[in-house]
């Protein structure tokens, strides 16, 4: 049916027209965005930095000549990680007022200029509106659900336009406003409402009339199968549930939570090609970042954030408990979100590997270098380029030299309720992720959560001798929480631990940031 109706659409409407009606401007006014290939872009940032060559990364071919390395015994060649409790200036942090006014920052201003980039102080407001509202059921649950566009103003750049896509679905019943888990997804409703079948059959009349208008010889298809309809509408199936746990999104509905739906793709595009467009190249008016600009991470993140400005107006949401989700590279993103943006309460961080859980330092699976040639820089910052350098005008750098590492980026999320989960190589959650160093980065982060009166992992802070609980066993006893289940690269089996950890943790007060 989708299709069909894109194709009606195809019919009647010329996106270049909608664009200049929208806009009400020429191109002539404004300079043309740069079309850049991801390669080209690249390399125009390695000129900026002065890089003349990078270290090509590990490959995940473990019979390639350039293997990654699987060997614990060569894991760590950089064992000492950055200090977390510990100024610039050299004393040490022995109060929360100490990390929240002065730490905090430090590690913050780190990872915006080194690793994740900037948000520009120039990024656009974001107008949020309701495209579709109405009644649902999911399962056997009522639910109310919204579809909403939140359009960024583009007053200043009208070429390029942004339009974030996000759904959100809350359970009908609820006696008050409920918490909500934002996840990286695809928005979309869970079970749209359909047309009676009056209304059906007057939809697939016109639609039959407006295709033999644009193919007569469909005429003769018609008259040959009366009965046949292009359009038909959904039934909802109300069958034994299947085998294993219910979908993510049905355990949240059941659990007495809700659900956002927040497209990373109408944020800004996973490719280098992209970041002289979507909300990048929006702030940068078409043009090619600089050194310290944001990559998609951090724009996936800005992305989540104003999903999450929505949320503190909608009166079905508990705003003060608005969690956010993410696997593998959105894993990442929502990391960083957590990390960043102290209004989201928790966070469930699913498999998400270099650039988001796992230690930088360690020579396990994925590696800086992985991230700083042409297929995933477009993640980070620019200027962490210069750590999987060779030959620059500075010279060659390594991932010991970064200035910061995961660990800190875990304490950023501090004391707000913090669940790293993995799966298992076995069911293809592969060793490439480096699930050992990211428990080291999670334990070597708990320092900071007991300094803000939260409970760590409960397993002391020697992250170098740290090693990971067997599969299926978690460590949920305080606010910063793991645990590896059986299942790939997923973490949909740690729904069921994640729900009732996190409403038992919400019901616990921890230590807050002062009010700034």
């Amino acid at each position: 049916m989708k299709n069909l109706l894109y194709l009606l659409l195809a019919f009647t409407i010329s996106p270049a027209s909608a664009q200049q009606a929208s806009t009400g401007t020429t191109a002539a006014n404004y300079p043309a965005p740069i079309n850049f290939t991801a390669e080209q872009d690249h390399q125009h940032m390695m000129k900026q930095l002065g890089i003349k060559a990078l270290r090509p990364g590990p490959s995940g071919d473990e019979k390639a000549p350039n293997a990654a390395n699987y060997d614990e015994a060569k894991a760590n060649p950089y064992p000492n990680l950055p200090e977390l409790l510990t100024l610039k200036n050299g004393k040490k942090v022995t109060t929360p007022a100490i990390w929240w006014n002065q730490r905090r920052p430090e590690i913050v201003e780190e990872f915006e200029r080194e690793i994740y980039g900037r948000i520009p102080k120039n990024v656009p407001k974001v107008t949020w509106q309701t495209v579709i509202s109405e009644r649902e059921m999911v399962g056997w649950i009522p639910v109310n659900a919204k579809q909403l566009v939140g359009k960024v103003d583009n007053s200043q750049y009208p070429l390029l336009e942004v339009n974030i896509a996000m759904t959100v679905v809350t359970p009908a019943n609820a006696k008050g406003p409920v918490p909500v888990l934002m996840m990286f997804s695809r928005s979309a409703l869970p079970a749209p409402a359909q047309p009676p079948k009056e209304s059906m059959e007057k939809i697939n009349a016109a639609f039959k009339e407006l295709l033999v208008k644009q193919d007569p010889s469909l005429k003769a298809v018609f008259e040959q199968y009366p009965a046949y309809n292009p359009l038909t509408a959904a039934s909802p199936t109300f069958g034994p549930p299947p085998a294993g746990d219910p979908p993510p999104t049905h355990q949240l509905l059941a659990a007495g939570w809700g659900y956002a739906l927040i497209e990373p793709g109408s944020i800004q595009a996973d490719n280098g090609a992209g970041l002289t467009k979507g909300i990048i190249g929006l702030t940068n008016k078409g043009q090619p970042r600089k050194p310290d600009d944001w990559g998609a991470l951090r724009a996936w993140a800005w992305g989540a954030s104003r999903g999450l400005d929505y949320l503190e107006t909608d009166p079905a949401v508990d705003a003060k408990r608005v969690g956010i989700e993410g696997v593998s590279r959105f894993g990442k993103a929502a990391l960083v979100a957590q990390a960043f943006d102290q209004r989201f309460a928790m966070g469930l961080i699913g498999s998400s590997g270099e650039g988001g859980a796992k230690l930088h330092r360690r020579n396990f699976g994925e590696a800086v270098e992985s991230l700083t040639g042409s297929g995933q820089y477009h993640w980070m910052a620019g200027n962490f380029l210069k750590y999987g350098a060779s030959e620059a005008t500075f010279g060659p750098k390594t991932a010991n030299d970064l200035p910061v590492d995961a660990h800190q980026l875990i304490a950023l999320c501090a004391p707000r309720l913090t669940f790293i989960s993995y799966g298992i190589p076995e069911q293809g959650d592969a060793k490439w992720l480096d699930q050992q160093g990211s428990y080291m980065a999670t334990v070597a982060a708990g320092p900071v959560f007991k300094l803000l009166g939260a409970r760590d992992l409960g397993v002391g802070h020697d992250y170098k001798t740290a090693k990971m609980p067997a599969v299926n066993v978690g460590l949920l006893d305080g606010e910063l929480a793991w645990r590896q289940h059986d299942g790939g690269h997923t973490d949909a089996p740690n729904f069921k631990f994640f729900l009732p950890w996190a409403d038992k943790m919400l019901k616990q007060k921890t230590a807050s940031p002062p009010n700034r």
